[in-house]
């Protein structure tokens, strides 16, 4: 099958917001590449492997890629994403050149051929993240193995605001806990959630195909039981029954892997959905939206705890008063 490739050269504080007005268009999947530099000291310390392939891309760039399948409108999606990515500015986000251009490509050039890069992860003392693809032993009983094929959603872990959120949950979650993931992607977070001990896990997301995928990547982990994925908002979610949720609301844990521009949208929400003592993970935050984001927690009442950090991005965890 051939697909139209849309490539648009940004920069690594648009990629998400890119990535998902891609999704919005229609795109059947989104690559990112991102600036590799392969004489940076990585981080070995849980026996990380890093198997990454070399680019041109500068530092702090990033290039993204949708595919849309031939007899898709082309020039219609470029002037919608054009239109959206214009308005970024709008929120400071600096999305540099936005360079598009349009190729295509037969289906086995992108559907597979990222998954060579894609190797089993540990991103934690007890958390290692697995591509059902590949073969995995773990090295003792408390080491947990999170089953993952995220198609075309959000989450493989190799990110930094993926990895921070499942590092920061280890240190969170307490056996028997009620989670909500806010923006749940590939279910990444809220599988991991569970293998930490939490009783039951509400998994959000508003794109039907990161539902899709979080569905898909439960199942593979054989999770049915303990994660309810819901297409909603965390909004919605507060003004319905706790029953139908598996959840009992308040909940102990909120986490959210998403833009800070969204995550300054919804604190208050946050909070209404926490017990008192209960804490709010907070990943996606690009540097230069630290200290808005740490404004916002405080003024709604939120403790900081603490502050991880890995290249450029930040996460908080935040506890209620």
């Amino acid at each position: 099958m051939i697909w139209k490739e849309i490539t648009i050269d940004t920069t690594e504080e648009a990629v998400e917001m890119i990535t998902n007005f891609l999704h919005e268009a229609g795109a059947g999947g989104v690559t990112i590449e991102e600036y590799v530099d392969n004489n940076k000291p990585r981080d070995t310390s849980l026996g990380q492997w890093f198997e990454i392939p070399p680019n041109d891309i500068p530092e702090g760039e990033a290039r993204i890629s949708g595919y849309f399948p031939d007899g898709t409108d082309i020039d219609s999606v470029i002037a919608s994403v054009k239109e959206r990515i214009a308005e970024l500015a709008g929120y400071d986000i600096d999305a540099g050149r936005a360079d598009i251009a349009v190729k295509d490509v037969s289906e086995d050039d992108w559907a597979n051929n990222w998954k060579q890069y894609f190797k089993p992860l540990r991103v934690s003392e007890r958390l290692t993240i697995k591509p059902t693809w590949e073969a995995y032993v773990p090295e003792s009983e408390e080491e947990k193995i999170i089953e993952l094929d995220p198609g075309m959603a959000f989450g493989t872990g190799t990110h930094p605001t993926t990895s921070l959120c499942l590092r920061t949950l280890e240190g969170v979650i307490q056996q028997g806990d009620e989670v909500i993931d806010v923006g749940t992607g590939s279910g990444i977070l809220a599988i991991g959630a569970s293998k930490l001990g939490a009783s039951h896990v509400l998994a959000l997301d508003l794109d039907p195909v990161a539902v899709s995928s979080a569905l898909e990547n439960t199942r593979l982990n054989g999770l049915e039981d303990r994660i309810t994925v819901v297409e909603s908002d965390l909004l919605s979610v507060l003004k319905q029954e706790s029953a139908e949720l598996n959840v009992k609301l308040p909940v102990r844990v909120v986490v959210a892997n998403i833009l800070a521009e969204i995550i300054l949208l919804f604190v208050d929400d946050v909070y209404q959905a926490l017990q008192p003592g209960g804490y709010y993970i907070a990943s996606g935050i690009y540097k230069n939206k630290e200290q808005a984001v740490e404004e916002a927690l405080l003024a709604a009442g939120f403790e900081i705890t603490e502050t991880a950090r890995e290249e450029d991005w930040v996460a908080f965890v935040a506890r209620k008063r």
